[in-house]
């Protein structure tokens, strides 16, 4: 184990909120490996960055040696987290829960190590609670505390309806936490009530209350809205290594110490050192490129983060490209957009007629390739550089 102090560095760097700062370091001061966990529900088959930054504090936790608890919701998961929507969730599937939590650990052991982490279902447990253990333990709380939960209150006052099953959701959360004799729980800001709960069932149940880590939301690409996949500012951990390069490539310059701060693995110290190269003079870009290439190595390997680095460079490199390139953003809905009309909303061409002309003339490159076919679309969450002849260029961004 390293030193509290240190440890206490490493866990507070990119986390919203330590609940009980207190506890947590006489946990750690104890000298035990401590049973982290955190939760996720298998609700889509794919994990993007954004999913990333609470697995990222998962592996801090996991080299200090502590004991990590990667719990797949595959009961909550049929039952729908309410967290932060305004309609009742429709429930998935079993069948739905299975494929999703498959791939779940398919992608999450890029990042954790697989040898040292228990993965464990609420299924186990939770299909063995009778009746009367549900209502033991729906008993432990009020209706007038769970509508202090803000989704909850705004429905209600809002006069929209609220299922009583959403009203189990936050209580077997918790009650995963009591099975599981948590230290620690991880979660999302807009996890903090669901957190809670864990604390304060496990007093119900006589066990040592759990302390309450809060990790921020990251945002997309456009540096506004959360990154999320139905709003195309997303970049999947499964994305090619050339999108994962080229899209981490296009945020801006402040929101690039955002996403190195949540999702870089490099020491406090090197980021620090970062920092006063640039306040010194050292081009922000070669920072991103160094970023850019830690995430494709983390998630395709090192060869595929060089790769991916070296043709970025060769078709941008200087001179080679304007310093004034537009940017565009298209709405190309989730069926995509076909590349005459991407061209044509984004003026590079007067009309699609147009587009399709430069399109058979092989004049329109995206990302420095020539492309002729006039049948390929555009889909949602992509970020490339249009180039239409040789002169006429543009940053696209779908959504």
């Amino acid at each position: 184990m390293i030193p509290v102090q240190e440890a206490m560095e490493e866990i507070r760097r990119g986390a919203e909120e330590i609940l009980v700062e207190k506890e947590l370091i006489e946990k750690l001061e104890a000298g035990k490996p401590l049973r982290i966990k955190a939760g996720f529900d298998p609700t889509a088959p794919d994990l993007h960055l954004g999913h990333t930054v609470l697995l990222n504090k998962l592996k801090q936790f996991q080299d200090m040696g502590h004991e990590i608890l990667f719990l797949i919701g595959d009961f909550t998961g049929m039952i729908g987290d309410p967290t932060g929507k305004n309609v009742t969730r429709q429930p998935l599937t079993p069948e739905q829960v299975k494929q999703n939590a498959v791939t779940y650990q398919e992608q999450v052991f890029k990042i954790l190590d697989r040898e040292k982490t228990q993965v464990v279902f609420n299924s186990h447990w939770m299909n063995d609670l009778s009746s009367a253990d549900m209502i033991r333990l729906a008993s432990n709380h009020t209706v007038a505390r769970m509508l202090e939960r803000d989704d909850f209150h705004k429905r209600y006052t809002g006069g929209q309806p609220i299922a009583i099953h959403e009203f189990l959701y936050p209580l077997i959360q918790g009650y995963d936490s009591v099975v599981l004799e948590a230290d620690v729980e991880l979660g999302g800001t807009d996890q903090k009530f669901n957190l809670l709960m864990g604390r304060e069932l496990q007093k119900a149940y006589g066990k040592a209350p759990q302390c309450i880590l809060t990790m921020p939301i990251l945002e997309g690409l456009d540096g506004v809205q959360k990154m999320s996949k139905s709003l195309g500012n997303y970049i999947g951990i499964n994305d090619s290594p050339k999108n994962i390069f080229g899209k981490l490539m296009s945020i801006s310059d402040n929101l690039m110490w955002r996403y190195i701060e949540l999702l870089s693995f490099r020491s406090l110290d090197e980021i620090n050192q970062w920092r006063q190269e640039v306040e010194q003079g050292r081009n922000p870009v070669e920072i991103k490129k160094d970023f850019a290439e830690e995430i494709v190595i983390r998630f395709h390997g090192e060869t595929a983060g060089v790769e991916a680095r070296q043709g970025f460079e060769n078709q941008f490199k200087k001179g080679e490209l304007p310093e004034d390139i537009p940017e565009v953003t298209l709405n190309v809905g989730a069926t995509g957009m076909p590349i005459a009309n991407v061209l044509k909303e984004a003026g590079l061409t007067s009309s699609t007629s147009d587009a399709l002309r430069m399109l058979k003339q092989g004049a329109v490159k995206i990302d420095g390739d020539k492309i002729e076919d006039k049948s390929l679309v555009i889909s949602v969450g992509e970020v490339h550089i249009y180039q239409v002849g040789k002169r006429k260029y543009a940053k696209i961004s779908t959504t």
